[in-house]
């Protein structure tokens, strides 16, 4: 799923919600979970089904953290590498 094919578009993928996400979060630092699904909404074309996916890989790899007090995420990768 995260790999591309020749037949995905670039800016209908997992990565690119992703990327989405982290340039957001890195600006607000914390986002409540409905404000992130509609960012992914509003960018890109049927995003609904890129949003779980491409919160799952922002959490596994490290970059955010969800808060569950607040129902939000906040970024908490290393600034420098991003």
């Amino acid at each position: 799923m995260l790999k591309p094919s020749k037949y995905s578009h670039p800016d209908q993928t997992v990565i690119f919600a992703a990327y989405l996400m982290i340039l957001r979060l890195k600006e607000e630092r914390t986002l409540h979970f409905d404000e992130l699904k509609s960012l992914i909404k509003k960018q890109i074309l049927n995003g609904e089904a890129l949003f779980i996916p491409a919160l799952n890989f922002l959490y596994l790899t490290g970059v955010i953290e969800y808060r569950q007090k607040n129902d939000s995420f906040e970024y908490v990768g290393d600034y420098e590498a991003i």
